[in-house]
């Protein structure tokens, strides 16, 4: 029942993302420059809570327009009702709905379904990952230099050592592909599908994240902090690989790289 529940809120609360594309809507703004919360965003949010609380109306929830509405239940269900509102409120189609399901602080279940590319990305721990009902798995590539690699940039800049701008710049003068979707769940799923090598940024949120990092796992990737350590959604920083050149790719995003020479 916990699957098929969370199958139905995020295909729900898609709908609510088709419905409202490319029209018109209320637009406001949170913290920060271009942090921008549509009222599509509170309408999946709405529709996405009744899925769950109909089924379980115990559970802890965490949702980034709502906040927590805590339980003492062991599950938790972490929601972001648009990954990608920036892009969705300017009509651009990379864009989803992100669910993870946590019991007892380890993610149990994570979905990112985006309805304008109709990829539904889906892991159980210890499962496996999939993209529409077929197995993925990441890439092999296993040098920085030879990668292609996703990242993201805050709303508020942060005025930090190896920050968000330092470490663009390095893999740029390197000349490493470095794209920017917009979306940070889908970019997880992107390296979790191998389309990816790797994924890094500095100031996420747990609603960001949460699906996403075990959707790479259980693709056979890897997810640490950015010092290379233990990943947990409710911390900031993120490095997320295929694995096989993840100590490399922590060492760049720290700012302590020396690029190999790219010979093909």
């Amino acid at each position: 029942m916990l699957q098929e529940t969370l199958f139905e809120a995020i295909h729900t609360g898609a709908k609510v993302l088709q419905q409202y594309f490319n029209g018109e809507f209320k637009v406001t703004n949170k913290e920060g420059i271009n942090n921008l919360v549509t009222e599509a965003d509170h309408e999946s949010e709405r529709v996405i809570f009744e899925v769950i609380r109909k089924q379980f109306p115990d559970h802890f929830i965490l949702s980034e327009e709502t906040g927590e509405i805590a339980s003492d239940s062991p599950y938790k269900w972490i929601i972001d009702p648009i990954d990608g509102t920036v892009n969705f409120a300017n009509g651009i189609p990379l864009c989803c709905v992100s669910i993870g399901i946590e019991k007892e602080g380890s993610m149990l279940m994570g979905a990112v379904y985006n309805p304008f590319m109709n990829e539904f990305f889906f892991a159980e721990k210890g499962k496996g990952a999939t993209l529409n009902d077929k197995k993925i798995k990441v890439s092999g590539q296993s040098e920085v230099a030879k990668s292609c690699i996703v990242t993201g940039f805050p709303y508020t800049y942060l005025e930090m050592e190896n920050g968000p701008l330092q470490i663009f710049e390095q893999f740029i003068r390197a000349g490493v592909p470095v794209r920017r979707l917009g979306s940070a769940a889908i970019d997880l799923c992107w390296v979790a599908a191998g389309r990816f090598d790797g994924f890094y940024e500095h100031k996420l949120e747990a609603w960001d994240s949460a699906a996403g990092y075990l959707i790479v796992e259980e693709a056979g990737g890897r997810v640490t902090n950015l010092a290379g350590n233990s990943y947990s959604p409710y911390q900031h920083g993120i490095v997320a690989s295929n694995g096989l050149m993840h100590d490399e790719f922590v060492q760049a995003v720290n700012g302590n790289w020396d690029p190999h020479i790219i010979t093909y």
